[in-house]
């Protein structure tokens, strides 16, 4: 696992109102910023994911090459790196850390990488699912300095059916007893294996089910695949820190910021970077519906489908082929 580094931005006003009075990003780079300063590469985290999850798209001979560009990995606010509810202290540490939405991660990362780089121009933002809706905020926010940009199983606006999906989510956790409204003892473990049993349902698609595709992870039945595989998956994690995720996830709005007032068309329309948006074809929280109307409104975008069974997966790195295709669409945007 690689250590990250801390950007220590000082006192922070978030769209909510209140102020992170030590906001932080913790972050990790690759390769080298070059003298002109136009080799910069941005590649925000997901739900639930740290910049350790981000490397099989990163390396020697892939679109993200560290021999070619310097590639800046922002923790998203929340999961447990960068501010979040579990290393702030109080009185906004735990339930009580504000609403962070994706236009404040952007905003901050931006006063990061001037503050830290001097870098004004970015070649390439990227990401799957919270990272690619990081994607969108970037180019929307700040159009006249972002060259291409691409989102992998993600939106630029969290669709009522997703809204509905991540409340089954939070209930999970919050209805443990061990819950106690945000100021539990110890993790709702519980609720943990039941976030786990839920997403592993909705993570993955009804084909992959049916192909028993688990046996090629070397899983014995399903059973042993959701005890395994899902049961503890979240068990490493911060209870209050998912939820302040699913919070920023739900609240996901490419217009909802002080540039755009609500107006989803003007912001979508503001995009004028190069992008490839890539829907996975069995997405059940992003679907290719979804990507497309969006990219109808982008002026210089292409809807590229990912066709694959993998689900949500699709952008994530855990299927060769899916990889590869996210792959040579990224080197395209850097061509």
């Amino acid at each position: 696992m690689t250590e990250a580094k801390i950007y220590d931005a000082g006192a922070f006003v978030l769209q909510s109102g209140l102020t992170l009075p030590d906001a932080k990003i913790a972050y990790v780079t690759y390769g080298e910023l070059n003298a002109a300063k136009d080799n910069v590469i941005v590649y925000p985290t997901r739900y639930a994911g740290t910049h350790n999850e981000q490397p099989p798209l990163i390396g020697e001979g892939k679109a993200l090459d560290p021999t070619k560009y310097f590639i800046i990995v922002p923790n998203t606010l929340g999961n447990g790196a960068s501010s979040s509810p579990s290393n702030t202290p109080a009185p906004l540490g735990g339930p009580d850390f504000p609403l962070v939405t994706h236009y404040d991660n952007v905003i901050l990362q931006e006063r990061m990488l001037k503050d830290l780089w001097g870098i004004e121009e970015i070649r390439l933002v990227c990401g799957w699912s919270m990272g690619g809706q990081q994607s969108y905020h970037w180019a929307a926010i700040f159009p006249d300095r972002v060259r291409a940009m691409s989102c992998f199983c993600g939106q630029a606006i969290t669709a009522p059916h997703t809204h509905v999906f991540l409340e089954g989510v939070k209930y999970a956790l919050i209805t443990d007893p061990a819950w106690m409204n945000g100021y539990y003892r110890e993790q709702p473990w519980r609720g943990f294996t039941a976030q786990g049993r839920v997403w592993a349902g909705w993570a993955l698609s009804q084909e992959w089910y049916r192909r028993e595709m688990w046996r090629e992870l070397g899983f014995s039945s399903l059973e042993d695949y959701l005890k395994r595989a899902w049961d503890g998956a979240y068990f490493p994690r911060d209870a209050n820190d998912m939820l302040s995720l699913i919070a920023t996830w739900q609240a996901c709005d490419i217009s909802d910021n002080p540039i755009y007032e609500g107006d989803r068309a003007a912001a979508l329309g503001s995009i004028t970077a190069k992008a490839i948006i890539m829907p996975g074809r069995t997405d059940f929280y992003f679907p290719p519906e979804d990507n497309a109307a969006e990219v109808a409104q982008m002026p210089n975008a292409e809807l590229r489908v990912i066709e694959s069974v993998w689900g949500h997966y699709a952008g994530g790195g855990r299927a060769a082929e899916d990889t590869a295709f996210v792959n040579a669409a990224l080197k395209e945007l850097l061509a």
